[in-house]
């Protein structure tokens, strides 16, 4: 069994507050990410929302943050209802100048059951190269575009 985390880093062409606000801001996060009814960067804070298999399956996922380092880091447990396994998910944050490197890892993947195709690593290391190299560097490029 690989009980290696998946780690994905990207820099982004946007300063670590406008990266901190896209990964903490609900009404942000909705358009990169997941469409949350409430989000709040605060220990303890629980929420859920609905995601999507390959095959169209849906899924609640089930998560309660864990750790916040204003600007820097955004923690937060990540389940699926009905299903056993628990894993985490971090986001660091790194100003470079004007750019930010944002380091995503998404530990504890192993616990999820390894028959089901939507919990196999590959389907994780897909989901989050999009979402971490093509929907948030998107919705950042537009944002930086406006401002």
């Amino acid at each position: 069994m690989n009980n290696q985390p998946f780690v994905i880093e990207r820099v982004y062409n946007a300063p670590a507050h406008k990266v901190w606000k896209a990964i903490t801001s609900k009404e942000e996060m909705k358009q990169w990410y997941f469409d949350l009814s409430d989000f709040k960067a605060e220990k303890g804070f629980e929420f859920s929302f609905m995601g999507e298999g390959r095959t169209c399956e849906k899924y609640t996922h089930r998560c309660k943050v864990t750790e916040v380092i204003v600007g820097k880091k955004l923690s937060y447990t990540w389940a699926y209802e009905g299903y056993p396994g628990m894993s985490e998910v971090t986001f660091e944050i790194f100003p470079e100048g004007n750019k930010t490197r944002l380091r995503l890892t998404h530990s504890g993947l192993e616990t999820f059951p390894q028959s089901n195709s939507d919990f196999a690593p590959g389907s994780f290391a897909e989901g989050w190269t999009y979402i971490a190299g093509t929907a948030l560097k998107d919705f950042l490029e537009k944002v930086e575009a406006k401002s």
